[in-house]
């Protein structure tokens, strides 16, 4: 049994995957979550092949009942939670003259009230971490444009906005209990939520999605005392908006 465990949501690709990945190589039990089984199977199939014990569980974070199964699989398998990678995200571009109630309440419930209910439910868990060693992490990914409102992405951009604020909240509420949270807000990352963008924004100029998980490992080695509530990441010589 791995000495520390993680829950990382939307980790059948992207972002996702690489804080597996990364997670995994630190010696970190993993709990994956991702919405289609076949696509989260194969990726449990890859961190499995690497060698890493893991829990997956497939469902959509917008259900209640599938944050409380994935907190609850974790629990069984490894009785302690480290680290909380809230990463399952989804954005729908339309002009707000044309908004989908649909769009929009999978927006919020995807980026937004998911994240609650995960703090919500492992809250012990992470508590228990906290006295421990006073660094329990919750990773939030929120985006680029959850620190500037991008037309066309407005919903997305009001979501990842959330994101960023309550992740400030949580340090607030509960950094005395050595529960640290942090953002993650990058600009165009080089998964398949950017295939929209087709030949407007080349692979080789996007971030990858290592550089993500490069910079979420220091993390895990603060001092108690040291807290990092968000890290932006921006494309060289390119801005975010000149895409859309």
């Amino acid at each position: 049994m791995a000495d520390r465990a993680a829950i990382i949501t939307g980790a059948s690709s992207g972002i996702g995957l690489a804080l597996a990945r990364m997670l995994g190589a630190e010696g970190h039990g993993l709990t994956v979550n991702g919405r289609r089984p076949e696509k989260l199977d194969a990726a449990v199939e890859e961190l499995r092949a690497l060698g890493y014990e893991v829990e997956a569980v497939a469902g959509s974070v917008a259900d209640e009942e599938v944050v409380r199964r994935v907190v609850a699989a974790h629990r069984e398998r490894y009785g302690r939670l480290d680290v909380l990678c809230n990463n399952a995200g989804v954005g729908m571009g339309q002009p707000i003259g044309e908004l989908s109630t649909k769009y929009l309440d999978i927006q919020l419930g995807t980026n937004v009230r998911s994240m609650a209910l995960f703090y919500r439910e492992a809250l012990d868990l992470l508590t228990a971490a906290g006295a421990e060693h006073r660094n329990a992490l919750v990773v939030n990914t929120s985006s680029a444009s959850g620190k500037r409102g991008e037309a066309w992405l407005s919903v997305y951009s009001a979501t990842k906005h959330a994101v960023v604020g309550f992740t400030e909240a949580m340090n607030k509420e509960l950094g005395k209990l050595g529960i640290k949270s942090c953002a993650l807000c990058p600009a165009f990352v080089d998964t398949p939520m950017t295939d929209f963008l087709g030949d407007a924004v080349s692979s080789e100029q996007m971030i990858q999605t290592s550089d993500v998980a490069d910079m979420v490992r220091p993390l895990l080695r603060l001092s108690p005392g040291c807290t990092v509530p968000e890290i932006q990441f921006d494309q060289t010589g390119f801005h975010f908006a000149d895409a859309l």
